[in-house]
Formats: C-alpha cells, sequence, structure tokens
C-alpha cells in the first residue's frame, strides 16, 4: 500500500526569513538522497485560505518501510533539526494512496 505522509507546520517567532530558506534548501536535498522517496512536494502555504498551518511538505513512498526509510534518514533528520527550533505548532497524517489502476 503506497503512503502519502503530510506534514504541517506553523512557525514560531524565530522563524526568519533566512531560516525558512534554511529549511527549504534542506527539504530540496532529500529527494536526491532517500530512494524511498516516490514524490516529494513542500513550501509555504499560499494564503488563500484562513485558518492555515504556514508550511506544508509531502512524501509518498511504497509502504512503511519506505516510510520508516524517509524518517530516518540522517539527511532528514538534520532538517528537522533545523525545523523543530522554528515550531509553534506542527500536525501530520498518513494517508494510503489509490492503487494505480
Amino acid at each position: 500500500m503506497a503512503i502519502r505522509h503530510i506534514a504541517l507546520f506553523r512557525w514560531n517567532g524565530e522563524a526568519t526569513p533566512e531560516k525558512v530558506d534554511q529549511v527549504r534548501d534542506a527539504l530540496s536535498l532529500l529527494p536526491g538522497r532517500i530512494p524511498a522517496l516516490r514524490a516529494y512536494t513542500f513550501g509555504p502555504d499560499l494564503g488563500i485560505s484562513e485558518g492555515t498551518y504556514d508550511f506544508g511538505v509531502a512524501a509518498d513512498v511504497d509502504d512503511e518501510a519506505g516510510l520508516a526509510a524517509y524518517r530516518d534518514h540522517p539527511d532528514h533528520q538534520a532538517a528537522l533539526a533545523l525545523i523543530r527550533p522554528l515550531l509553534a505548532d506542527r500536525a501530520s497524517v498518513q494517508i494510503a494512496l489509490p492503487d494505480p489502476d
């Protein structure tokens, strides 16, 4: 069963544009370094609706083993080390992707 992991971040007052750029730079490396990633998208909220989070990440993997490989990969952990000090709030969900026909 393919899985989509979605993480949403709400930044705190420490999240300067420069620090968010560092997060984006770190996340941009992951698709080339984590073979388990089948699709990877991230970026700031577009500001279309109220009550949203500031930034989101969507990672598609083949299965639970792929999710664990992504979660535990050293480069992902390095990105999280940049993200955690900037967080006011975080939410995540893992959902099943439909089987391709």
